[in-house]
């Protein structure tokens, strides 16, 4: 009996830490995507970060998906209390370095000093955006150079949205975000938070490649990807000659871009991007979706 009640409290124990380890318990907040129809000048809007999501529950900074994020403790020193939604980002076009660097299990002093937490909600604050953004704001006070609020901005009709957005992507940047002024923080997919691009961004799992023909003969000539619905289709174009030496492997998850969807509902010019490497360690090498 002493053995079992032993083995109970070891399991105990063991569960305990397994959940510690995986964060709190937490669902973000998802955008929906912009249509001509939306009332602008109801929404403030910003840059949308091409970075890696972060959560700080006002003790810890957690991913998305759950896992504790090894930053250096001066990282986040004097921080504030309060929750705070961001993006961890270093400069444009610079995804793949923030990610190394976030990802990392052991936290480089001087490859840190390169990445700012920029804030962009306060998930427990309770009011509308537009008093969660005066909140916000607030957060200059605290004189962190790498803690930053995203600046949010007003609009005064599409027309306007689409010069910002024009030139945006102009200078290397990914989108902008709109969130409706009088929403209040809630989890999951909302039609209140809003992503608007030139073109739409998604994540599919590798399940296997076609051969390659004419100059490609002897390496990948596409993957072949599966939506989380299900469907699956190729992804040739965008693959470098090297990724299609050395392709992504069977189960990890890459990012691909597209302009619209065909009539069967599969994406129109599918390219590939990149592999997410985030979702394919937090699938225990088998997740936007990137920030929203």
């Amino acid at each position: 009996m002493r053995h079992i009640y032993l083995f109970s409290i070891a399991l105990l124990l063991f569960i305990s830490s397994f959940a510690s380890a995986q964060g709190p318990s937490y669902r973000a907040m998802l955008a929906s995507i912009y249509s001509e129809q939306t009332e602008i000048h109801e929404y403030w809007v910003s840059e949308k970060l091409d970075g890696v999501r972060g959560h700080w529950d006002g003790e810890a900074l957690w991913s998305r998906g759950g896992h504790r994020i090894s930053s250096p403790e001066w990282f986040t020193e004097g921080w504030p209390g309060m929750a705070m939604d961001g993006e961890l980002w270093i400069a444009h076009e610079s995804f793949d370095a923030v990610s190394g660097i976030v990802r990392s299990t052991r936290a480089d002093d001087e490859e840190w000093q390169r990445v700012k937490f920029m804030i962009f909600d306060l998930p427990g604050h309770g009011g509308t955006f537009s008093q969660r953004v005066e909140a916000m704001e607030a957060i200059d006070d605290y004189r962190i150079p790498w803690l930053q609020p995203i600046a949010q901005f007003r609009v005064g009709d599409a027309a306007e949205l689409d010069a910002r957005l024009e030139a945006l992507v102009a200078a290397g940047g990914e989108g902008l975000m709109l969130h409706h002024q009088d929403a209040l923080y809630r989890s999951g997919r909302s039609q209140d938070l809003l992503k608007y691009k030139l073109h739409d961004d998604a994540e599919a799992r590798v399940v296997g490649y076609t051969e390659g023909k004419g100059k490609y003969s002897g390496l990948v000539g596409a993957l072949v990807v599966e939506r989380k619905d299900g469907r699956r289709f190729r992804l040739g174009s965008g693959l470098s000659d090297e990724e299609r030496a050395s392709p992504p492997p069977v189960g990890s998850w890459v990012t691909y871009r597209y302009n619209g969807y065909t009539s069967t509902g599969l994406p129109r010019f599918a390219r590939f991007v990149r592999i997410r490497k985030e979702m394919h360690e937090m699938a225990g090498g088998d997740s936007h979706e990137s920030p929203d």
